[in-house]
């Protein structure tokens, strides 16, 4: 799940100056799932906005913003109130927002900030544990990934800055390498602490990443 959340008001009505009519695009996975924008949320900032002189054309909830096809879909359902809108606002994340403006000439205002690809602990609580590297040791590490877990992104820990199992950087806030250490000696196993692990190629991580599943 894409966690993000919503802009400060100030830099999103800054994003908006000139602006007196935006169709709004929400997005009904992630960002409703993070209580960011979906429909209720959608309802209010057209109120919001209303109230400083902005009003909105009209508004839909796409079911996944990033879905390229079902956006383009989506808009063309809406066609007469995203023309006569000044921009479309969309309140999803980064990947969502780009998936508006492939399908459609309008000046697209992005409403919220990604933050990191999250693991849900419960609802409303997330955790990033994946940072989408290209080249996953996970097999060797017990499960926990010490690029994002480990405050330092190292590849061979634990540092010097270790202290009664915490990281230096938060004492409340286990060290990464002491738990897979501690995971690989429960299962027996070295894992990674039978090599050096060579630095990371970040090569493998391609961008723009692309990837077709064979049928």
């Amino acid at each position: 799940m894409i966690i993000s959340r919503q802009k400060p008001r100030e830099e999103l009505l800054q994003a908006l100056a000139g602006l007196h009519r935006v169709f709004i695009v929400g997005c009904g996975a992630c960002a409703t799932a993070c209580k960011v924008f979906g429909e209720d949320e959608v309802f209010r900032l057209q109120e919001s906005l209303a109230k400083d002189g902005i009003d909105t054309t009209g508004s839909v909830v796409i079911d996944e913003a990033c879905h390229i096809m079902r956006a383009g879909r989506d808009l063309r359902h809406h066609h007469q109130a995203v023309g006569e809108a000044d921009a479309v606002l969309v309140l999803a994340c980064g990947s969502g927002i780009q998936s508006i403006s492939d399908n459609t000439e309008k000046r697209v205002v992005g409403g919220l900030d990604s933050l990191f690809l999250g693991n849900v602990r419960r609802f409303g609580q997330y955790e990033e544990k994946c940072s989408l590297c290209g080249e996953c040791i996970l097999n060797e590490t017990a499960g926990i990934c010490p690029v994002t877990t480990c405050a330092k992104g190292l590849l061979n820990g634990p540092c010097g800055g270790m202290e009664k199992g915490c990281c230096e950087t938060d004492p409340d806030v286990a060290c990464a390498w002491h738990l897979i250490y501690e995971r690989l000696k429960r299962q027996g196993r070295p894992g990674v602490f039978g090599r050096t692990v060579a630095p990371k190629n970040w090569g493998k991580r391609q961008r723009p990443g692309r990837y077709n599943v064979e049928r």
